[in-house]
């Protein structure tokens, strides 16, 4: 953004030149980088005004969005209205992902009373510290995160002085100093998990970007305001060991025969440590429902 002030300063200073001849020189002066930053940060003002996480909406709100819209999504939101009964949006900053999966993650816990699946992933976040360190991070790097992170986990189990309601989680979830910090735990245990696995996400960050894998973590994973993929979800599904379903909505023709369908890629974690599922009656389920439109996630909750 360096020679974006300077177009500035020096567009204060000369005088000799017109407005338009001016103008057209800053605008020469801007490189690819200065239009993306631009374009980010009128997406970022329009993204304010929407809470990091929403309220839960009829899935009729989905439908409403594409009244004008294609036929086909169209079709797909109904076939949705068939299996899932609300929607809960995201704020679109980039972190869509880690937040829908923080606050469906927090929240299961919180309706199951899942005591069962706190003792069994705070094991796997003390793997995903040992990994940072191992890795040659500072704890001073990710400590907080992680702290804070544990601190949500137990506050969503009732029967204690720090215990929360539902009202206080979507409270937290929206505090910008609460959530961004558990996204940020998320996003280090992702990165710990992808450079730990080395030569297995290799080949996939290689179909994404002329990047190494540690390049790929420092510029794609750990900042702030990075947009995932299949690559980080897997990651992440592996590292806590917990299912995650993430359902397509987006306009490729899914008809075979039998109609339109929508999509849906269930990421299972590589190793056997699963949750129980205590409040679901199916096992291996994913009890974690994200709605994926290009380049945005939103919970979905099933009927």
């Amino acid at each position: 953004m360096q020679s974006k002030e300077a177009v500035v300063e020096d567009g204060e200073i000369t005088s000799s030149v017109t407005v338009a001849d001016s103008e057209f020189d800053e605008w020469n002066n801007f490189g690819d980088d200065d239009i993306m930053q631009q374009q980010y940060t009128i997406q970022a003002d329009e993204a304010k005004k929407i809470p990091f996480v929403g309220d839960k909406e009829a899935l009729s709100s989905l439908a409403a969005e594409y009244k004008s819209g294609s036929p086909i999504l169209l079709e797909k939101i109904k076939v949705l209205d068939e299996q899932y009964a609300a929607i809960r949006r995201t704020r679109g900053d980039g972190n869509c992902f880690f937040r829908s999966f923080m606050f469906s993650y927090l929240e299961h816990i919180m309706e199951c009373q899942d005591q069962a699946e706190v003792d069994r992933v705070q094991p796997n976040v003390e793997k995903s510290r040992k990994a940072l360190q191992t890795l040659g991070y500072a704890d001073l790097t990710f400590e907080d995160f992680f702290a804070l992170f544990l601190e949500q986990l137990e506050c969503v189990i009732q029967g204690k002085e720090t215990s929360i309601s539902h009202e206080e989680l979507v409270i937290r979830s929206r505090d910008q100093s609460i959530s961004d910090y558990v996204v940020m735990f998320f996003r280090f245990v992702t990165s710990a998990e992808i450079q730990m696995r080395t030569e297995f996400f290799e080949p996939f960050i290689l179909g994404l970007t002329n990047s190494t894998v540690e390049q790929f973590c420092k510029l794609s994973v750990e900042p702030m305001g990075e947009e995932s993929d299949h690559v980080h979800i897997t990651a992440l599904s592996d590292a806590l060991g917990i299912p995650i379903r993430v359902v397509y909505l987006d306009r490729s023709s899914c008809d075979t025969g039998g109609g339109v369908s929508v999509n849906h890629h269930d990421f299972m974690p590589a190793a056997g440590d699963l949750p129980t599922a205590c409040c679901s009656s199916e096992k291996n389920i994913p009890f974690i429902t994200l709605l994926y439109r290009p380049g945005h996630y939103d919970i979905l909750y099933p009927k």
